[in-house]
């Protein structure tokens, strides 16, 4: 059993924040399908005529390995068309939630919105997901990871104390503040409808979601401590003791002994006992213990300094770049890259389910499907003969 093997999921979304959502989703047994443009739209359309055969073949492996896309079925539907708008109301009658990642208004005038949806099943929770939300005077601004995290004020705590703000990847605003957030509403939604009977709208803002993330740096900075800021706080490398350091092969290590008993360990397992009294310094002592950590972790290689501080108690773990998260033992213990099998490419690593539970486990059932791989066998369980479904690909509203 998995704990949401009994819900369908009508994924409407397109970029990283909705596929993130519904791939968490689906990992949990939830039943997601994708609804996607037939020919994948106009960005696809674009990239198929810039491909050849090789790059072709590069897309293919990048779309086997695209973790977002997992354990999903697919299906092509125009909504502009009116034979396919109904098809998707159909599916609706048996989903229990719908996700999209449209600009505030496209979903109305679609005719897919929730006032409509709610109508046709007033069980269904509907999620809409974007950059700023459905309401406010920045609603209809389009923008990327980088604007919501910049707006959110994650960008600007991020870097060092002289130099520009430090882009730290779509992870926080796309991923944290947006998919994460929206599959967390969607689960509290439907235990909600328990109680109710009743579906809901969710709005949820990229943007909302990075202040969520950015509570504690907040609630520090109005509750009368120094703000913080890019560089200048415990947490922003203020102190040289938090911090990363460059190694002897040019790769990086952590350091994060805030406490300051792991502040004395890590002065005395590298030899530098006389600034064990130094975790509250300031000033030019506190830049001459950062310039004593320099110095020393740029003695030997970062997977040296690792194997050696590891049993130290102290707070300390290697820089990676992606390519090598596979050969870390915790990783592969966990189960946080994990083999997949597929029929032409061999194995296909894949993240793991972070979410582990002990009774009703999720799991990786299915790579990637195809671009509308389960459009007649989605039809066929919505109550369309193959008449019908011939007729709908013939009017150009499936492929």
């Amino acid at each position: 059993m998995l704990p949401l093997d009994h819900i369908r999921v009508l994924d409407l979304s397109r970029l990283a924040p909705g596929p993130h959502c519904t791939m968490l989703l689906a990992d949990m047994g939830a039943d997601v399908i994708r609804i996607e443009e037939p020919g994948g739209g106009r960005r696809a359309v674009m990239e198929r005529d810039a491909q050849d055969d090789g790059a072709r073949q590069r897309e293919e492996r990048r779309a086997a390995y695209n973790a977002l896309n997992r354990n999903k079925r697919s299906i092509t539907l125009n909504l502009k068309h009116p034979d396919a708008r109904q098809a998707f109301f159909d599916l609706v009658q048996s989903a229990d939630v719908v996700v999209e990642g449209y600009r505030p208004g496209v979903v109305e005038r679609l005719g897919v919105d929730y006032k409509t949806l709610a109508v046709i099943n007033p069980r269904i929770i509907c999620c809409s997901i974007s950059g700023y939300g459905q309401e406010g005077p920045y609603r209809l601004l389009v923008g990327h990871d980088i604007n919501y995290i910049a707006l959110g004020g994650a960008l600007g705590i991020t870097g060092a104390r002289d130099g520009a703000p430090a882009i730290p990847g779509n992870i926080i605003g796309d991923y944290g503040g947006g998919g994460m957030h929206a599959a967390l509403a969607i689960c509290i939604a439907i235990i909600a409808r328990e109680r109710t009977g009743r579906g809901q709208n969710i709005d949820l803002a990229m943007t909302d979601g990075v202040l969520t993330l950015m509570a504690a740096a907040i609630s520090e900075s109005y509750g009368g401590a120094e703000p913080v800021r890019r560089g200048g706080h415990r947490l922003t490398g203020l102190n040289p003791y938090y911090s990363v350091y460059r190694c002897k092969d040019g790769k990086y290590i952590s350091v994060g002994a805030n406490e300051v008993w792991f502040y004395e360990n890590l002065c005395r397992a590298l030899g530098g006992e006389q600034y064990a009294g130094d975790h509250g310094a300031t000033g030019e002592r506190r830049e001459e213990v950062r310039a004593f950590l320099a110095d020393r972790f740029n003695t030997r290689t970062r997977d040296d300094w690792f194997a050696y501080l590891k049993d130290k108690d102290v707070c300390a773990a290697p820089v990676y770049d992606v390519e090598e998260l596979p050969d870390d033992p915790q990783i592969r213990a966990r189960g946080m890259i994990v083999d997949v099998p597929h029929p032409t490419l061999g194995n296909v690593q894949q993240v793991g389910l972070s979410i582990k539970l002990s009774e009703t486990p999720g799991a990786i059932r299915t790579l990637p499907a195809a671009r509308g791989q389960h459009t007649r066998e989605l039809l066929q369980e919505a109550g369309w003969d193959g008449d019908r479904i011939a007729a709908l690909r013939a009017a150009g509203g499936t492929e």
